[in-house]
């Protein structure tokens, strides 16, 4: 039986905005401990020994893993070209992994996270955190029900503001090496929300454009994709990160047999239409505040639902609500559309 009273044992590898979130959120559930953190940049030690007063600190991964204190769970947060070599490394010395999204640049290398998973026997937990956000949760549960009907289009729009603010030179943001793409970078988040409620995607068709980014990143800031829902229907994502000055919407317009839906906002955080056959709209639990960086913001912070899974499955209680099979898809789909940009 599996002992509910020892807490989880989490080591945070990268200590930016988001794996210092994942740190705090750690130090205040009951059920986790934070065992070590992980970060190349040394400067940072003094203010997360004040922050984390007794919790371990080393330069790299490997470190940790060669001399570092017993863990159960490896939190990657670094640059997401690192994710899965670190994952993968994490799962062979006996850890359960957790991965910022996305769990990897390419299919190939998030196989090899889902293979050595298997072989190893240990979970891995991919963060889409935006699936505990209540319109998407109400979402899937109506699509689920099969109150829509057959679906005819789903439309997908992700208009952000990400300039010289967020990429800075000589940062891993806006290289393809580390960063892959704006839609690996900014819009997984919703590419995962379009499989998990819709299924998977064919005949795709894409143009991509860069209008503000030149020299800032090595890739497009907009792009328009068309694409058949392999269940039935069609569907279109429109993106980009050359909105000017602060973030526009993420939206997610559906029209289907049985009615139609739009779910809006900065970050698709309220319900603005729903007009179904014979159904009432309920009232939804309120959104979580969108994760603030300063100048720009990132999707609903509902990372502590996030930790609240992993703790649970690992002691047994659940199931994670992210598998590996399910990030590796979405780096499948993102991939897909990607070998359509021009060489």
């Amino acid at each position: 039986m599996p002992d509910f009273t020892s807490k989880v044992r989490f080591v945070i590898c990268g200590v930016g905005h988001i794996g210092r979130r994942h740190a705090t959120l750690v130090s205040r559930h009951n059920g986790a401990e934070l065992a070590a953190l992980i970060d190349i940049r040394a400067d940072l030690q003094p203010g997360l020994a004040a922050e984390f007063p007794g919790v371990p600190f080393f330069a790299s991964l490997e470190e940790y893993l060669q001399n570092g204190p017993a863990a159960d769970v490896l939190t990657v947060a670094t640059p997401n070209g690192l994710h899965a070599p670190q994952a993968v490394a994490g799962l062979r010395h006996g850890l359960h992994v957790v991965i910022e999204k996305p769990i990897a640049l390419h299919k190939t290398d998030a196989e090899t996270i889902v293979h050595t998973a298997l072989q190893t026997g240990r979970l891995v937990f991919g963060v889409m955190q935006n699936r505990y956000s209540p319109p998407a949760t109400w979402l899937k549960q109506i699509v689920d029900e099969g109150r829509l009907g057959q679906v005819f289009l789903v439309q997908l729009n992700c208009f952000w503001n990400r300039d010289a603010r967020y990429y800075r030179p000589g940062g891993w943001k806006g290289t393809q090496a580390l960063d892959g793409g704006t839609l690996f970078t900014q819009f997984s988040h919703f590419v995962d929300l379009l499989y998990w409620v819709f299924g998977d995607i064919a005949n795709i068709s894409a143009r991509f454009r860069d209008f503000t980014h030149a020299g800032l990143t090595e890739f497009e800031d907009s792009g328009f994709v068309t694409f058949d829902l392999v269940r039935g229907g069609s569907g279109t994502l429109s993106y980009s990160t050359a909105v000017w000055d602060r973030n526009l919407e993420s939206s997610l317009t559906v029209v289907a047999e049985r009615g139609s839906l739009r779910i809006a906002g900065q970050y698709m955080d309220k319900v603005e239409y729903c007009h179904l056959d014979g159904y009432q709209m309920p009232e939804l639990a309120p959104t979580n505040p969108a994760n603030n960086y300063g100048a720009f913001q990132g999707s609903a912070a509902n990372h502590v639902q996030v930790i609240e899974n992993v703790v649970d499955t690992v002691q047994q209680r659940s199931h994670a609500t992210t598998n590996a099979l399910e990030g590796l898809k979405v780096v499948e789909i993102i991939e897909r559309i990607y070998a359509l940009r021009p060489a």
